[in-house]
């Protein structure tokens, strides 16, 4: 994330409009509702000759000073727009933003102002404009908030009850004017009428607009009804707002209640000393009666947290065992970390990237993957997000531009991090699980030649430094196996050769030219006790044979002991 991101980013959480966060950030929403009463202040003693002609100068003083800031303040949540919600991106994205309600208020509060200076503006119109500011306390007030909430939850139906209502309306004024003609065919001489009279009755007639009474009988039982339906024209939508305050309240209760829930599950991802290396880290996943022993969630708590969560997800343990082993379903909790719209992206300026590009649909990988990166001091990039079914692949796609939507910005940051002299990447994902048999090898690594074909050397191969792969290749299975006692394979039971492999899809002069991938078995990256040593001997190989000119040292965060990553 650039610099520029970085302060766009902190822009909008600037104007969140909560005033419940960071105590700058509070500062911050303090000081512009104390600029918009001032501002208001400003114009009401406007309207004071005596004031004016004592204190003219110091209110213009104001109202310049309070314009300045809202200018600023206005363009920079301009510039935001469309951190608030994606449609908001691009220029007529911006434009979107300017004509929503609070982009609309916050346009003609501050803008006019500036008219004033290439044509002559009516002294009322901006003193209108000014007072306009008032309306943008509503953004902080949680009362109009939930208001303006209930209004939308609820205006399908309102529409409804008034589309019936004004049927009924216009159905019984037709009816009034025939019954009302013979009768006074002076004053009932056309529909036009009818119509008013039934609506006006209403609002009460303020305007004396449809002062027509009926006076025959049937007339006077419409006007009866239409008394009854001015009743329920108000009723009506003030049932379904005073419901649908009660739904919203309760609405809100629940989401508090998810919001602590997922905060327990922040904290109970304990880091836990793994003791072969001695570092502190995370499990790979936590189990449904784990955590209910651990912090008491019921089973429909800990699935609405990890629904409302973009850090957890719910994985079935049994998809990480071989068909031969006969798995039962089991469901877990798996902790992951989200900073891109696709999931994670970590650059550590090294010339290794460890990419993961199915770790939101194989679980725990994910974790393993990420342990490799931090121990060695790697780049990391991993999709930790996206639709389960129909599950649309990382791992190989036609067109990056029309196969998903977070996809291209996977790809642009891949490039940016594999772009560097000496780049390699390791692209981690997992083999013998699910439906697939156990295979004699647990380590299985491919540099995009043919399944069988167990050579170092090939046409279209995503390695082409393949002198350098080999040494690293027998340095790792050798260490693996004699560490271990796991066996390695090259190409022999996988296939590498698609044309749609992500590594063959980079741009023209962009990313990696050296690509190794490797499926490791889930006996060897999940249930292994020594999982964390398998990740710290891949990671050490790394750096020996691709990153030997840079010297490392193990991250301090691998000893600290806390919550989470």
């Amino acid at each position: 994330m650039t610099k520029t991101e970085k302060f766009r980013s902190e822009l909008n959480n600037v104007f969140d409009d909560n005033l419940h966060t960071k105590q700058w950030h509070n500062i911050v929403d303090y000081l512009i509702i104390g600029m918009i009463l001032i501002s208001t202040i400003e114009v009401f003693l406007s309207t004071y000759d005596g004031i004016v002609e004592q204190y003219g100068k110091w209110l213009h003083i104001v109202d310049y000073v309070t314009t300045a800031v809202f200018t600023v303040e206005v363009i920079l949540r301009i510039w935001c727009a469309d951190l608030i919600d994606p449609k908001y991106k691009g220029f007529w994205g911006r434009i979107r933003y300017c004509f929503s309600f609070y982009g609309f208020i916050d346009m003609i509060s501050t803008f006019p102002f500036y008219l004033n200076f290439f044509m002559q503006v009516p002294y009322v119109a901006l003193k209108a404009f000014r007072i306009a500011r008032l309306l943008r306390i509503f953004r902080y007030m949680k009362a109009f908030n939930v208001l303006s909430r209930v209004v939308k939850s609820k205006k399908d139906e309102m529409v409804v009850s008034l589309q019936f209502l004004t049927i009924v309306t216009l159905i019984l004024s037709f009816v009034l004017f025939f019954v009302e003609h013979d009768a006074q065919p002076d004053v009932y001489n056309n529909g036009w009428t009818s119509v008013v009279w039934a609506f006006t009755q209403y609002i009460g007639d303020p305007g004396n607009f449809a002062d027509t009474p009926p006076i025959t009988f049937a007339g006077r039982m419409i006007a009866v009804i239409i008394g009854v339906l001015g009743i329920a024209i108000f009723a009506v939508p003030a049932g379904l707002i005073g419901s649908g305050f009660s739904e919203i309240m309760e609405e809100d209760v629940k989401q508090e209640s998810i919001a602590n829930n997922i905060e327990k599950l922040k904290i109970v991802y304990e880091r836990k000393l793994d003791r072969p290396t001695t570092f502190q880290v995370l499990p790979p996943y936590l189990s449904f009666y784990d955590i209910q022993a651990r912090i008491g969630l019921k089973e429909d708590e800990i699935f609405d947290a990890v629904q409302a969560s973009n850090q957890f997800r719910i994985i079935n343990l049994a998809m990480t065992q071989t068909i031969d082993e006969h798995p039962q379903d089991k469901l877990a909790v798996e902790h992951f970390i989200v900073n891109r719209p696709y999931g994670c992206c970590i650059d550590r300026g090294s010339k290794i990237t460890i990419v993961a590009t199915s770790s939101f649909i194989d679980p725990c990988i994910g974790s393993f993957s990420y342990y490799i990166a931090l121990i060695g001091g790697f780049n990391y990039i991993s999709r930790e997000v996206g639709v389960m079914r129909p599950y649309r692949s990382y791992y190989t796609f036609a067109d990056r531009y029309n196969h998903e939507e977070n996809l291209p910005l996977f790809m642009e940051d891949l490039e940016r991090l594999t772009s560097r002299d000496g780049s390699w990447t390791l692209t981690s994902i997992v083999a013998s699980g699910a439906n697939e048999p156990a295979y004699p090898t647990i380590f299985h690594f491919t540099i995009g030649g043919a399944k069988g074909d167990e050579s170092f050397e090939g046409e279209n191969l995503v390695v082409q430094d393949t002198a350098a792969y080999r040494k690293f290749y027998e340095d790792v299975t050798a260490e693996l196996l004699d560490k271990f006692g796991m066996a390695s394979d090259h190409q022999r039971y996988h296939n590498g050769t698609m044309p749609n492999l992500y590594v063959r899809k980079f741009e023209e002069g962009k990313g990696s030219r050296n690509n190794i991938i490797l499926r490791t078995a889930w006996s060897a990256c999940l249930w292994d006790s020594r999982r964390i040593a398998i990740a710290k001997t891949i990671a050490d190989a790394l750096n020996r044979h691709f990153e030997s000119d840079v010297v490392k040292e193990y991250t301090p965060d691998l000893k600290i002991k806390k919550s989470g990553y």
